[in-house]
């Protein structure tokens, strides 16, 4: 990659999207190309290829997708599962037809089986079923990370999947309904505060394991893959330890000074056991994350309270 590579982020206004083009554009990557959803619908083939022929990036980063937390998920699996078929398939195939160079498709771990050994490895995908609360966007990125290796196979093509944890951090969505665990706990628990409650109740029994990178650490390791040659179609970008929903909720508390009790309500899925990457592949090549959780919490805490500060002033 050269800094002035004509790159395309598909989904520049998401958490992934956002971050990368403020990373890019601090490295000095002069020739950035974005498009919001109202000047392109990636779900509409045509209109994709289109646009891939106007403007034929040299390197593709596509990090557009329909995203949601459990609720979200079990509620429109159609939705999940559709247009993220759709739109993997007309970016990765206009890529394709336009003669990209290099395409870097963002993946998630829960593709991985919902009992899957500890970390998870890469070839353990697919070895046994998904996690039935999210299967709609699993079978969707699994056809994605497919279709990018076949058309390596097939065409000899530079088309790569990373594979992140549960992300966070500033411009994530904050929408209880709509958002992931992180950004809920800091809605729940900031709101808990600010209206003295006595208690927040979590969904979950609370044991349930995952890993949270900073989103921040996502865009170093793609700016980090983009520069580099390597062997691996597929290949997880994790953190390397992971904490229970107790522990990450009593880490957001503090973070947030909430003083209540955590109340866990059991009786709402606690969606896979376990979650935690094995990124034996990354560090191989060169690349660890640098924010611990706390560290990061705060950071997208302090994002929250100016972006709450600034929609009030409005």
């Amino acid at each position: 990659m050269e800094l002035n590579s004509k790159i395309y982020i598909a989904g520049h206004q998401g958490l992934v999207g956002s971050t990368l083009l403020e990373y890019l554009r601090n490295k000095g990557c002069s020739n950035l190309i974005t498009r919001d959803r109202k000047a392109l619908d990636l779900t509409n083939q045509a209109e994709t290829l289109r646009f891939f022929k106007s403007e034929t990036p040299d390197i593709v980063i596509l990090a557009a997708a329909k995203v949601g937390g459990i609720a979200a998920n079990m509620k429109y699996p159609v939705d999940f599962l559709y247009e993220n078929l759709m739109i993997e398939a007309n970016v990765i195939n206009s890529a394709f037809v336009t003669g990209t160079k290099k395409l870097l498709f963002l993946g998630s771990s829960c593709i991985y089986p919902r009992l899957c050994d500890q970390p998870m490895k890469e070839r353990y995908i697919l070895t046994g079923p998904f996690e039935p609360t999210n299967e709609g966007y699993a079978v969707a990125k699994v056809a994605g990370l497919k279709l990018c290796s076949f058309f390596n196979r097939q065409y000899g093509k530079d088309f790569k999947t990373i594979i992140p944890p549960n992300l966070y951090g500033p411009r994530d969505n904050f929408h209880l309904e709509t958002s992931h665990v992180v950004p809920a706990l800091i809605t729940r628990f900031h709101e808990a505060k600010v209206q003295e409650s006595n208690e927040v109740v979590v969904w979950g029994s609370g044991r349930a394991r995952r890993e949270f990178m900073f989103v921040e650490d996502l865009a170093d390791a793609i700016y980090h893959l983009l520069s580099i040659e390597h062997e691996y179609d597929v290949i997880n970008v994790g953190v390397g330890d992971d904490v229970s929903i107790r522990e990450l909720a009593e880490t957001v508390s503090r973070v947030i000074g909430y003083d209540g009790r955590i109340v866990f309500d059991s009786s709402k899925p606690d969606g896979m056991p376990r979650k935690l990457v094995d990124n034996s592949r990354i560090r191989s090549i060169g690349w660890e994350s640098k924010t611990p959780l706390e560290k990061g919490l705060r950071i997208t805490y302090d994002w929250f309270l100016k972006k709450k500060e600034a929609d009030h002033g409005r």
